[in-house]
């Protein structure tokens, strides 16, 4: 990360005195400051923690946090033993203290928000030292009686299958024989189980060595889902059961290929080989570094193609291409000995068309480079940045004898369109804080895109220009925004304004309660204090949403949602969900066409999957009409089985059945839908032809011909590329065509079908879109007559703008983005634009305005995402089918979710999870930097843990595309879990075992943390030994406080650590690098000494270290001030 030297001393002094604390208490007072006009800062965000005699937090305030300047206070009491069993929820007051300490900070509470709700989360421990949990109750009055209870013991004989492994070596690598074992005996294994507030188990079996080898759902009290993990002589993990093969205990070949993953392993201990369920050998190739230099898929090997990767001497990628190559263990004995890094160079070479200005010495024979990066210097011909917002900041520069400089910073990229060889140039500009204040990206029609912010004191941008052209001989249009915050920067008002059009649009007007969630939000208009709709927003205790509008009342509201978790009205087809699913939603919107109430009861089994979502309509003559009913089964690994999905009947009064769908696989690869004996096809629903499905070596539906799809090809990202179709009763036949950049980006789309014309002739019909920065483009050419290429719209934040209508139209999306209603304004009235209503995994419902993809230029939907011409949706890594449930290709990240079929859609939990890209539903973590609480966002994986952006009401903050950003990315799993709070200290993170995160990986987390935080963290290294040379076995991580970098605090609870066993040998700290200097970053202050002079007097703690950034590269620098 980037070191700058910002004069701020200034303002650490400036409003110290306005705080009035209370002087008999020990306290850590902090201030940020978010807004400074040069002289004063504007707008601070204050927190006081207060302490009681033995050290320990007993209060917390956020002064004057809420819409109306009041403070916010966090009760922090400890049982008998010093822990923490009881955790309050922040509780708005009803003035403010400036600081000083509450004596009942609970007395209000039922004038907040919470009502009369239970507003604390209560945790009954285990009486010993190990202080395990044993149940936990949530916040709510909902909850008291449905804890979470966790359960330890050892397995019983026969109750865990034991697999054995015979290992040798091959081509260079590991290679494991599976074998039956039989069972594991009484007691060989650790037992945990986790039973969720609605009695729905999890058991996970360790061996001694902390290795998971089994962990068990229960789908009921008889059946579960097995998944085993086969660890090898070596103890390298070789192979994975997945539970629809563990069910079978022993298999045959075809089994094992079509359901097992396997892995092997050099002589590194690196991970070479793999193959997936279902999917064709992969391979990998490191150098000497051990860093990843090429991979390999089943479709590029027999191509005989590698993807590459070659890095700088901090590595970090430079470029990435394709190279012809032979075996994996040849390419390892080519790459293995050196450390491949290129350099920059002022001639560079030329490939694809590109002048690249690195060196190019080894494995320099490639074919087709894909992607470059330039960093510390712009690279010859970059744009020069000249700015368009009046008074913005200084822009960074590359010069290196400049103090200030982008040295260590993203300057460049270049990324090549797969199917041919033009390029999109992106470049960033920086300001002399070192945040970005301005993009520049080069399309590879000739066109750009540049994007400028003003940002604030705290690096909220305050005015965004958008100038655009698809080609550099265009018209240039720009889209300017602007933002206004609240004293806690909340955002307030969201404004946009298209070209010189004399009005400004006010896109979003927002309205917050006391704990800072959003109420109201007042959408489009152009008069402050109205809007074209007023939105109102409700949440449970939980801060779970409940309410959009109300659709019992929706006045002059368009659309009204409901969503009910423990509180269904009709517990005849739902019952009561605590543990965050969903059962039951009403909606209605005021379209002419059917304004009743509308509702989905949904039904759930065991593992959390979607047994149902039962229709009806309350308030009307039939209300139990089942017209849109959808229903299915599962196999263990969530592959769909049965289908049953009914309609609103053409004629009487009964809910017609259109698709009763039985589904046939080899392992989780779909080859057959077929309809149960007497039943026939109905013409409204899916076409189950019974044709067989085809696949290619990686995995991909090559042949759907059921929806007439007779071949479709992928490039190397698996991403089709060419789709055509053959004759089917159903459908007319078409081709598509689509573009990418190699970075997967879709930045074209060719459809070409027929149409008879006038006098009977078939003639043909193609639509041409083009996708660039979110502006959106097509061009007809009908019957030989070439239309002129429009551009159609450009998203916004509430909907989109639509160019050839010059309006704003408005989107109302449920909880999953899913595009419900679209209205515009009118001569005289709101005008509806369209309404869509969803079967629970993604269909339509009949269309009540447009239809389905032909004829529209705006076609997202289901979950925000592109609706395709095939009747997929474009999700960006996949493309998903609504009409099956299920995607066509494997997922990318198939692997971190192994008891799931790498086909399923969201868990086959439409209602609960989306999937923002195709990769994976979102499962990451939110951290309240106020309050230092963890919340986990969904089911648990074993991606690499993220801790996503958040905004003062704890939402989790999307970019136009409703893709989460990233606060904190690429954490080791094992350092995160749900309910964790960084504000007690009580943060204790095993390490080194297996199964557990790396000491490198705690102290990456660490200081990436502590970057987003602001302040210091600190804590101490554990070992079961106490020597200065001791093998860390964990680590303590203490609350983090507002400390600067010239004080750091650590109040380990020595005492607390000995009676586990735990000596503390290193006591750290992290110094967060931005706004600070080089040396201040990577210095001891004489508050750090002092401490350690304490500590080493006593000889309680042996070393003494610093983490922060390196100046230059990724990674962590230790500074080690034991002897200093």
């Amino acid at each position: 990360m980037k070191k700058l030297i910002i004069p701020i001393s200034a303002l650490f002094i400036t409003g110290w005195s306005q705080a009035q604390l209370s002087t008999s208490e020990n306290y850590v007072y902090s201030k940020t400051y978010l807004d400074y006009n040069g002289s004063t800062p504007t707008k601070t965000s204050e927190t006081v923690q207060y302490f009681d005699g033995l050290g320990r937090p007993k209060q917390v305030i956020n002064i004057k946090a809420t819409p109306s300047n009041k403070d916010v206070v966090t009760k922090i009491v400890y049982d008998q033993f010093g822990r923490q069993t009881v955790d309050y929820l922040p509780v708005p007051q009803t003035g403010t203290l400036n600081g000083g300490i509450y004596t009942d900070p609970l007395a209000n509470v039922t004038s907040t928000p919470y009502g009369s709700e239970k507003i604390y989360a209560e945790k009954q421990l285990e009486n010993s030292p190990l202080d395990r949990i044993l149940s936990q109750k949530q916040v709510g009055n909902a909850w008291d009686s449905k804890p979470v209870q966790f359960d330890y013991d050892a397995n019983t004989d026969g109750e865990v299958i034991k697999y054995t492994t015979t290992t040798t070596w091959e081509n260079g690598a590991t290679k494991s024989t599976i074998e039956y074992g039989g069972s594991y005996g009484v007691g060989q294994l650790y037992k945990n189980t986790v039973t969720d507030e609605d009695g729905n188990k999890t058991i996970e079996f360790k061996n001694g060595q902390g290795q998971v080898v089994l962990v068990r759902k229960m789908l009921n009290a008889t059946e579960s889902a097995d998944t085993y993990y086969v660890y090898n002589e070596h103890n390298q993990l070789a192979w994975v059961i997945p539970p629809l093969l563990s069910k079978k205990q022993t298999w045959g070949w075809d089994d094992q290929q079509a359901l097992s993953y396997e892995y092997r392993y050099d002589g590194r201990n690196r991970l070479v080989e793999k193959r997936l369920p279902g999917k064709g050998w992969e391979y990998m190739v490191y150098d000497k570094a051990d860093r990843l230099i090429m991979t390999q898929d089943a479709n590029l090997n027999a191509k005989g193609k590698w993807l590459f990767t070659k890095y700088d001497q901090f590595g970090r990628v430079i470029y990435t291409g394709l190279i012809a190559g032979g075996s994996r263990e040849s390419m390892q004995s080519q790459a293995g000995p050196i450390v491949i890094a290129e350099s920059r160079d002022v001639t560079g070479f030329t490939k694809n068309g590109m002048p690249v200005y690195y060196t190019n010495n080894l494995f320099y024979e490639f074919e087709t480079i894909l992607s470059v990066n330039y960093y510390d210097r712009y690279p010859a011909g970059t744009p020069a940045f000249i700015p368009a917002i009046s008074n913005q900041s200084a822009v960074l520069t590359d010069n290196i004898n400049s103090e200030l400089n982008t040295k260590s910073l993203p300057l460049a990229s270049y990324v090549k369109n797969i199917e041919d060889d033009n390029w999109t140039k992106s470049y960033s500009y920086y300001d002399t804080r070192g945040r970005i204040i301005a993009t520049h990206s080069i399309n590879h029609l000739g066109g750009y895109t540049q994007t400028e912010s003003k940002l604030d004191f705290a690096g909220l941008a305050q005015q965004t220009i958008t100038r655009h052209k698809r080609l550099a001989s265009d018209t240039e249009r720009t889209i300017t925004e602007t933002f206004e915050y609240d004293n806690q920067n909340r955002l307030k008002v969201h404004k946009h304004k298209v070209d010189n059009n004399p009005q400004e649009e006010i896109l979003a007007q927002n309205e917050y309660n006391e704990l800072s969630q959003l109420t109201t939000k007042k959408v489009g208009g152009s008069s402050l204090g109205t809007g074209l709709q007023e939105v109102n927003y409700a949440y449970n205790i939980r801060g779970w949403m409940t309410k959009i509008n109300d659709p019992e009342n929706l006045g002059n509201d368009l659309f009204g949602y409901e969503i009910k978790y423990t509180n269904p009205e009709d517990t005849n087809q739902s019952s009561p969900k605590y543990n965050g699913n969903i059962s039951e939603i009403d909606w209605r919107t005021a379209s002419s066409f059917n304004n009743n109430k509308k509702r989905y009861s949904y039904q759930y089994d065991g593992l959390n999957r979607l047994l149902a979502g039962i229709y009806s309509e309350p308030g009307s003559s039939i209300i139990a009409n089942n017209n849109y009913n959808e229903q299915l089964t599962y196999d263990l690994n969530g592959n769909i089985l049965t289908l049953k999905r009914f309609s609103k009947p053409s004629s009487g009064t009964t809910a017609e059945l259109i698709d009763d769908l039985e589904y046939k696989y080899t392992g989780n690869r779909l080859n057959k839908i077929q309809l149960p004996t007497g039943v026939v096809n109905n013409y409204s629903g899916y076409n189950a032809a019974q044709n067989d499905f085809g696949y290619d070596d990686n995995g991909n539906m090559k042949v759907h011909m059921d929806n007439g799809i007779s071949s479709i090809d992928y490039n190397y990202l698996n991403l089709p590329n060419k789709i055509l179709t053959s004759p089917q009763v159903f459908f007319n036949t078409y081709q598509l065509y689509y573009k990418y950049r190699s970075d997967g980006q879709k930045v074209e789309k060719t459809y070409i079908t027929s149409q008879m014309d006038v006098v009977g002739n078939l003639e043909p019909v193609e639509l041409k879109t083009y996708y660039l920065d979110g502006f959106q483009y097509s061009q007809n050419v009908n019957f030989g007559s070439v239309s002129p290429l429009l551009l159609r719209f450009i998203p916004t934040s509430e909907g989109y703008y639509d160019f050839v209508k010059n309006k704003y139209i408005y989107n109302y999306a449920d909880h999953l983005g899913n595009i419900r209603l679209s209205y515009m304004k009118g001569v005289s009235a709101l005008e509806i634009q369209e309404e869509n209503n969803y079967y629970p995994f993604g269909l339509k419902h009949e269309t009540t305005y447009l239809g389905l993809a032909n004829g529209k230029y705006y076609n997202y939907q289901y979950n925000g995402k592109e609706l395709q011409e095939t009747g997929m949706y474009d999700y960006g890594a996949r493309m998903y089918m609504p009409d099956l449930g299920r995607w066509g290709v494997i997922d990318p990240l198939a692997e971190k979710m192994r008891r799931h079929s790498p086909y399923n859609y969201a868990f086959n939990n439409p209602i609960m999870f989306i999937d923002p890209d195709g990769r994976a539903p979102e499962t990451d973590f939110t951290l309240n930097i106020k309050t230092g609480e963890v919340k986990q966002v969904g089911e648990t994986n074993n991606l690499p843990d993220r801790i996503l952006k958040t905004d003062k009401n704890g939402d989790i903050v999307t970019n136009s595309k409703r893709e989460a950003k990233v606060a904190v990315d690429n954490i080791e799993k094992g350092i995160l879990k749900d309910g964790q709070n960084f504000k007690n200290n009580d943060n204790i993170i095993d390490s080194g075992g297996k199964n557990q995160p790396s000491l490198a990986g705690i102290e990456d987390f660490l200081v990436k943390v502590s970057d987003y935080v602001g302040v210091e963290f600190s804590g101490a290294y554990l070992s079961t030994e106490d020597s200065k040379d001791a093998k860390i076995s964990g680590v303590y991580i203490d609350e983090y406080k507002g400390n600067s970098n010239s004080s750091s605090d650590t109040s380990i609870n020595r005492n607390s650590l000995t009676r586990q066993g735990l000596h503390t040998n290193t006591s750290f700290h992290t110094h967060p690098t931005t706004g600070y200097s080089r040396s201040a970053s990577t210095s001891s202050s004489q508050a750090d000494r002092d401490f350690r002079d304490v500590w080493k007097e006593y000889k309680l703690i042996h070393n003494f270290i610093i983490l922060t950034r390196p100046e230059t590269g990724p990674g962590v620098e230790k500074i080690d001030y034991t002897n200093e």
